[in-house]
């Protein structure tokens, strides 16, 4: 067996599709390229793929990962053309690195994801900050939103790692989080949002970066 680690982005073409969705179109556009895929055994065999964190319906992303299992030794540099061939607008592959079949999977390498968010806001800048450090110097902020199986409570506060103002707009602002995304929960950069005292629902939201292990 041999494991490409592929590294792509999505765009606003397909930033409305499921995870599901997302997980089908690389099926096919895989099948499509003639990738030798590897499947797993039993009665319902399926392509050994699998993404690092699901991505968000409304959410673009720069730098998102997905581990490829495959039968046989392919160059790197085929692949992302071959593949980049049958994706359509809105994604693409910038990498794919060959690793170990023995390294970890990405969904247990995970710790934080990185995103940019765009916010509407009446406020100046160093209203903002004062915001974003006074959030930051909480020790503790108990929150809870509502599923579809019932209220979820938990503490915000701790799955914050880091939030900045990244540029200021006529309108907006532009905002960089850092959010913890492990065993213990994931952050949400809408619930951040509403944190800081920001109503409406962000402008948009980017995941820039996956951060696998201690990012410090």
């Amino acid at each position: 067996m041999f494991r490409l680690r592929v590294r792509f982005c999505r765009g606003e073409e397909l930033k409305f599709i499921s995870h599901l969705d997302i997980i089908r179109l690389w099926v096919r556009a895989l099948r499509r390229a003639r990738i030798p895929l590897e499947y797993t055994e039993g009665f319902s065999p399926h392509p050994r793929i699998s993404l690092a964190v699901p991505l968000s319906v409304g959410v673009t992303a720069d730098n998102e990962l997905l581990d490829i299992s495959i039968t046989k030794v392919v160059s790197p540099h085929w692949f992302v053309e071959t593949v980049n061939r049958q994706l359509p607008e809105g994604m693409k592959v910038l990498e794919a690195t060959p690793i170990s079949p023995n390294v970890p999977s990405l969904q247990s390498q995970v710790r934080f994801t990185q995103y940019q968010v765009e916010v509407k806001t009446g406020k100046n800048e160093e209203e903002i900050k004062t915001d974003i450090d006074r959030l930051l110097a909480l020790e503790s902020l108990p929150w809870h939103h509502e599923r579809d199986t019932g209220r979820k409570s938990y503490d915000l506060r701790n799955l914050i790692d880091d939030i900045w103002l990244v540029e200021m707009k006529p309108a907006s602002s532009v905002m960089g989080m850092i959010l913890r995304c492990d065993e213990s929960g994931s952050g949400r950069p809408e619930q951040v949002a509403l944190a800081l005292g920001i109503t409406d629902y962000p402008l948009s939201i980017k995941r820039t970066k996956l951060l696998l292990g201690s990012h410090r």
